[in-house]
Protein backbone atom coordinates (compact mmCIF):
# COMPACT_ATOMS: atom_id res chain seq x y z
CA UNK A 1 0.00 0.00 0.00
CA UNK A 2 1.37 3.42 -1.01
CA UNK A 3 2.35 5.59 1.96
CA UNK A 4 0.50 8.93 2.08
CA UNK A 5 1.68 12.04 3.91
CA UNK A 6 -1.28 14.30 4.72
CA UNK A 7 -0.18 17.95 4.76
CA UNK A 8 -3.63 19.47 4.31
CA UNK A 9 -4.16 22.43 6.60
CA UNK A 10 -0.43 23.14 6.84
CA UNK A 11 1.04 26.43 5.63
CA UNK A 12 4.43 27.22 4.14
CA UNK A 13 7.00 25.82 4.78
CA UNK A 14 5.55 22.94 6.84
CA UNK A 15 4.56 20.68 3.89
CA UNK A 16 8.15 20.80 2.56
CA UNK A 17 9.61 20.20 6.03
CA UNK A 18 7.29 17.23 6.62
CA UNK A 19 8.19 15.79 3.20
CA UNK A 20 11.89 16.26 3.94
CA UNK A 21 11.50 14.43 7.26
CA UNK A 22 9.70 11.55 5.52
CA UNK A 23 12.32 10.94 2.85
CA UNK A 24 15.20 11.47 5.30
CA UNK A 25 13.81 8.93 7.74
CA UNK A 26 12.02 6.28 5.68
CA UNK A 27 13.65 6.72 2.24
CA UNK A 28 10.40 5.66 0.48
CA UNK A 29 10.49 4.93 -3.24
CA UNK A 30 6.75 5.25 -3.83
CA UNK A 31 4.57 7.62 -1.80
CA UNK A 32 2.07 10.47 -2.00
CA UNK A 33 1.71 13.88 -0.38
CA UNK A 34 -1.63 15.65 0.09
CA UNK A 35 -1.67 19.48 0.10
CA UNK A 36 -4.52 21.98 -0.06
CA UNK A 37 -2.94 25.09 -1.57
CA UNK A 38 -1.12 25.85 -4.80
CA UNK A 39 1.99 27.26 -3.14
CA UNK A 40 2.53 23.96 -1.29
CA UNK A 41 1.84 22.04 -4.51
CA UNK A 42 4.64 23.89 -6.31
CA UNK A 43 7.07 23.85 -3.39
CA UNK A 44 6.69 20.14 -2.53
CA UNK A 45 6.83 19.12 -6.19
CA UNK A 46 10.01 21.14 -6.78
CA UNK A 47 11.61 19.77 -3.60
CA UNK A 48 10.88 16.17 -4.63
CA UNK A 49 12.22 16.69 -8.15
CA UNK A 50 15.45 18.15 -6.72
CA UNK A 51 15.77 15.01 -4.61
CA UNK A 52 15.58 12.58 -7.52
CA UNK A 53 11.89 11.70 -7.60
CA UNK A 54 9.58 11.55 -10.60
CA UNK A 55 6.58 13.67 -9.65
CA UNK A 56 2.98 13.83 -10.82
CA UNK A 57 -0.03 15.57 -9.31
CA UNK A 58 -3.79 15.44 -9.60
CA UNK A 59 -6.43 17.66 -8.04
CA UNK A 60 -8.95 15.91 -5.82
CA UNK A 61 -11.66 18.32 -4.72
CA UNK A 62 -10.02 21.18 -2.84
CA UNK A 63 -6.71 19.35 -2.47
CA UNK A 64 -3.91 18.00 -4.64
CA UNK A 65 -2.35 14.55 -4.46
CA UNK A 66 1.34 14.58 -5.34
CA UNK A 67 2.76 11.17 -6.19
CA UNK A 68 6.50 10.55 -6.01
CA UNK A 69 8.43 7.61 -7.43
CA UNK A 70 12.14 6.97 -7.72
CA UNK A 71 15.36 6.27 -5.90
CA UNK A 72 15.27 9.43 -3.86
CA UNK A 73 18.86 10.31 -4.75
CA UNK A 74 19.39 14.02 -4.02
CA UNK A 75 20.37 16.17 -6.97
CA UNK A 76 23.53 18.18 -6.30
CA UNK A 77 22.58 21.83 -6.13
CA UNK A 78 24.94 24.81 -6.42
CA UNK A 79 24.13 25.58 -2.77
CA UNK A 80 25.47 22.20 -1.67
CA UNK A 81 28.69 22.77 -3.55
CA UNK A 82 29.01 26.15 -1.87
CA UNK A 83 28.83 24.55 1.57
CA UNK A 84 31.79 22.32 0.80
CA UNK A 85 33.83 24.98 -1.01
CA UNK A 86 34.49 28.29 0.75
CA UNK A 87 33.69 31.27 -1.45
CA UNK A 88 36.35 33.39 -3.05
CA UNK A 89 35.95 36.86 -4.49
CA UNK A 90 35.35 35.23 -7.88
CA UNK A 91 32.47 32.98 -6.79
CA UNK A 92 31.02 34.97 -3.87
CA UNK A 93 27.23 34.89 -3.78
CA UNK A 94 25.23 38.10 -3.41
CA UNK A 95 21.55 37.83 -2.52
CA UNK A 96 19.13 40.74 -2.91
CA UNK A 97 16.16 40.66 -0.51
CA UNK A 98 13.22 42.81 -1.63
CA UNK A 99 10.19 43.19 0.64
CA UNK A 100 8.32 46.12 -0.96
CA UNK A 101 7.31 47.09 -4.48
CA UNK A 102 8.69 50.62 -4.11
CA UNK A 103 12.11 51.87 -3.06
CA UNK A 104 12.21 54.26 -0.11
CA UNK A 105 9.43 56.16 1.62
CA UNK A 106 7.61 59.25 0.48
CA UNK A 107 6.16 59.64 -3.00
CA UNK A 108 4.84 56.30 -4.30
CA UNK A 109 5.35 57.07 -7.99
CA UNK A 110 8.93 58.08 -7.27
CA UNK A 111 9.45 54.91 -5.24
CA UNK A 112 8.14 52.81 -8.14
CA UNK A 113 10.52 54.52 -10.56
CA UNK A 114 13.45 54.10 -8.18
CA UNK A 115 12.75 50.36 -7.76
CA UNK A 116 12.67 49.97 -11.54
CA UNK A 117 16.01 51.77 -11.80
CA UNK A 118 17.47 49.68 -8.96
CA UNK A 119 16.56 46.39 -10.62
CA UNK A 120 17.76 47.60 -14.01
CA UNK A 121 21.14 48.44 -12.44
CA UNK A 122 21.65 45.10 -10.64
CA UNK A 123 23.49 43.54 -13.65
CA UNK A 124 26.38 45.87 -12.74
CA UNK A 125 27.10 43.48 -9.84
CA UNK A 126 28.29 40.99 -12.44
CA UNK A 127 28.52 37.24 -11.79
CA UNK A 128 28.38 37.75 -8.02
CA UNK A 129 24.64 38.46 -8.30
CA UNK A 130 23.32 35.02 -7.35
CA UNK A 131 19.74 35.25 -6.17
CA UNK A 132 16.85 37.69 -5.71
CA UNK A 133 14.22 36.92 -3.07
CA UNK A 134 10.83 38.65 -3.23
CA UNK A 135 8.82 38.77 0.02
CA UNK A 136 5.62 40.48 1.18
CA UNK A 137 4.81 43.40 -1.14
CA UNK A 138 7.93 42.65 -3.15
CA UNK A 139 6.16 39.74 -4.84
CA UNK A 140 4.05 42.25 -6.77
CA UNK A 141 7.18 43.06 -8.80
CA UNK A 142 6.94 39.58 -10.33
CA UNK A 143 3.39 40.30 -11.49
CA UNK A 144 2.90 43.89 -12.62
CA UNK A 145 3.96 44.89 -16.13
CA UNK A 146 6.61 47.57 -16.16
CA UNK A 147 10.31 48.29 -15.87
CA UNK A 148 10.70 46.22 -12.69
CA UNK A 149 9.18 43.08 -14.20
CA UNK A 150 11.14 43.49 -17.43
CA UNK A 151 14.37 43.84 -15.45
CA UNK A 152 13.60 40.73 -13.38
CA UNK A 153 12.85 38.74 -16.54
CA UNK A 154 16.12 39.89 -18.11
CA UNK A 155 18.04 38.85 -14.98
CA UNK A 156 16.34 35.44 -14.96
CA UNK A 157 17.35 34.93 -18.60
CA UNK A 158 20.96 35.61 -17.59
CA UNK A 159 20.80 32.86 -14.98
CA UNK A 160 20.04 34.85 -11.82
CA UNK A 161 17.85 32.78 -9.48
CA UNK A 162 14.62 34.53 -8.48
CA UNK A 163 12.57 33.16 -5.59
CA UNK A 164 9.03 34.45 -5.02
CA UNK A 165 7.32 33.77 -1.68
CA UNK A 166 4.32 31.49 -2.26
CA UNK A 167 2.58 32.48 0.98
CA UNK A 168 2.88 36.15 -0.01
CA UNK A 169 1.52 35.50 -3.51
CA UNK A 170 -1.40 33.63 -1.98
CA UNK A 171 -2.09 36.46 0.49
CA UNK A 172 -2.35 38.98 -2.34
CA UNK A 173 -4.25 36.57 -4.63
CA UNK A 174 -1.44 36.58 -7.18
CA UNK A 175 -0.34 32.92 -7.36
CA UNK A 176 -1.60 32.44 -10.91
CA UNK A 177 -0.39 35.84 -12.12
CA UNK A 178 3.32 35.42 -11.37
CA UNK A 179 5.35 35.99 -14.56
CA UNK A 180 8.90 35.38 -13.39
CA UNK A 181 10.79 33.33 -10.82
CA UNK A 182 10.12 30.19 -8.80
CA UNK A 183 7.39 30.04 -6.19
CA UNK A 184 9.20 29.25 -2.97
CA UNK A 185 8.79 28.76 0.77
CA UNK A 186 10.38 30.07 3.95
CA UNK A 187 12.70 27.07 4.27
CA UNK A 188 14.28 27.88 0.89
CA UNK A 189 14.49 31.56 1.80
CA UNK A 190 16.18 30.96 5.16
CA UNK A 191 18.62 28.52 3.54
CA UNK A 192 19.41 31.05 0.81
CA UNK A 193 20.13 33.77 3.37
CA UNK A 194 22.46 31.43 5.23
CA UNK A 195 24.36 30.48 2.08
CA UNK A 196 24.78 34.01 0.73
CA UNK A 197 28.12 35.74 1.27
CA UNK A 198 26.43 39.14 1.09
CA UNK A 199 22.79 40.24 1.47
CA UNK A 200 21.58 43.51 -0.02
CA UNK A 201 18.25 44.83 1.20
CA UNK A 202 17.17 48.04 -0.56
Amino acid sequence: MTQTLDCRGLTCPQPVIKTKELISGDHPKDFAVLVDNQASLENVSRFLKKNGYTVASVQEGNAWKITAQGSGTPVTEPEEVAIACPSTSENAKTLVLITTETLGRGDESLGTALMGNFLATLPELGPQLWRIVLLNGGVKLAVKEGKALSSLQALAEKGVSILVCGTCLGHYGLLEQKQVGETTNMLDIVTSLALADKVIRP
